[in-house]
């Protein structure tokens, strides 16, 4: 005989409701709420519960997130239960919910989420979707994840989202993708619209607020192609000039060893490439990019913008000065201002144990400093040299790209020391 599951102590349930409201949820969830004294959720999901749902019925003030702490404690005592649209944990208030009170304060009773539902209209395996969000984010995250022939739902934040999506498709060279809004999943005014490629989105198509995008991805003739991986093309920036070239670029990002969740500081930015292609690698990525040209400090987040990071943050100003307030970094690209009293040091001292740092220089007197670098903290110091096939008269020659000198070295503690070395 199978033990009855004891009811949950948390201080807040949180129930996932779906398009087809109290009729979709089992059991276990319509008793939570019956039983609850508050129920607080968005006004849709609120207008799903039947009369016999006696709760008071409270909705979520704006900004939500710092208004949880009060408004639970006004409640404190009570049973309190909050509606979730579908799963509570995908990209939900149920993770914000657990990340303000903490995992034990929370008890989550799930519903599918949206992204099920779309699946298995769609026929598509969920394993091998890849979910972007545009609900209170910028649509221009979409394009990070633009590749030929890939499958993407979007989470749409309204019902002019789906217009949005086509628009940024048609200007990122994807004008040819395939999209369907799926719309009220789940509920009985479930609606599935006609496929339609970007380019022949109608400009004012009527969509259900409560939508989802679909989209076959495909590159028109001629785009630039963009990979998964750092080396991006050098066509694919704006710039004046200050620009890591792509063969350099590909092997920084690949001594920076980007991981995900992680933060970098690149300082002189100068285009903001190698911070882009850092925050490519992964969406948990995040980046500072320090540039002190107001003009360069603005391409770069025009750059960003349009590969697909518009959350890469940009300080405009001089390091190391510059760089006091920031968030420690997990690694630090060094990519001018070498020569600036104190900024090695400084970045040096800001990473923590098992941080990286990665600097490029193509002049003598910066190559001596990170000579002196290595010789007290230790790395790799090599010489990346590249040379391009052009004409030469009627035959063809290699021309010389000046020669790139770059400190790589992980952070370590000295056990002889006890301290970083």
């Amino acid at each position: 005989m199978t033990a009855a599951r004891p009811a949950p102590t948390a201080a807040v349930t949180v129930v996932g409701i779906g398009a087809d409201g109290w009729s979709g949820l089992p059991e276990s969830a319509r008793r939570v709420l019956l039983d609850a004294e508050v129920v607080v959720g968005g006004p849709r999901q609120l207008d799903l519960l039947p009369p016999e749902c006696t709760a008071e019925r409270v909705p979520w003030p704006s900004p939500l997130r710092p208004a949880i702490p009060g408004l639970l404690a006004a409640h404190a005592g009570r049973r309190i239960a909050v509606l979730a649209s579908g799963d509570p944990m995908f990209h939900g208030i149920g993770r914000t919910l657990a990340e303000v009170l903490g995992p034990g304060a929370v008890h989550v009773v799930p519903h599918p989420s949206s992204v099920s539902h779309a699946c298995a209209r769609l026929g598509w395996p969920v394993e091998e979707v890849q979910v972007v969000t545009l609900v209170g984010r910028p649509r221009a995250r979409l394009a990070a994840a633009l590749h030929d022939g890939r499958r993407l739902l979007v989470l749409s934040a309204d019902a002019g989202t789906p217009g949005e999506v086509a628009a940024l498709l048609r200007d990122r060279g994807f004008g040819p993708s395939r999209m369907r809004v799926l719309e009220q999943l789940g509920g009985v005014k479930e609606r599935t619209t006609a496929t339609v490629t970007a380019d022949d989105w109608p400009p004012h198509a009527p969509c259900d607020p409560l939508n989802i995008v679909a989209v076959e991805c495909r590159r028109a003739p001629g785009t630039l192609r963009l990979g998964a991986v750092p080396g991006l093309p050098d066509e694919a920036y704006e710039h004046d000039g200050q620009l890591t070239k792509r063969h350099v670029r590909a092997a920084t990002l690949g001594a920076l060893a980007p991981s995900p969740g992680e933060l970098l500081w690149d300082i002189g930015g100068g285009s903001g490439s190698i911070a882009v292609e850092w925050m490519r690698t992964h969406p948990s990525c995040r980046a500072v990019s320090v540039e002190r040209d107001p003009l360069r400090a603005e391409c770069i987040v025009r750059n960003a913008d349009r590969l697909g990071v518009p959350g890469l943050s940009v300080v405009t100003g001089a390091a190391p000065e510059a760089l006091a307030g920031l968030p420690r970094p997990d690694a630090v690209f060094v990519g001018g201002g070498l020569t600036a009293p104190g900024l090695l040091q400084a970045c040096w001292d800001a990473l923590p144990v098992g941080g990286r740092l990665v600097a490029n220089t193509v002049t003598l007197e910066s190559e001596a400093l990170l000579a002196d670098a290595r010789r007290r903290h230790g790395g790799e110091l090599v010489r990346l040299a590249v040379a391009h096939a052009v004409p030469v008269g009627g035959f063809t020659g290699w021309r010389q790209a000046m020669p790139v000198t770059q400190w790589a070295v992980q952070k370590t503690v000295d056990p002889s020391l006890g301290a970083d070395a």
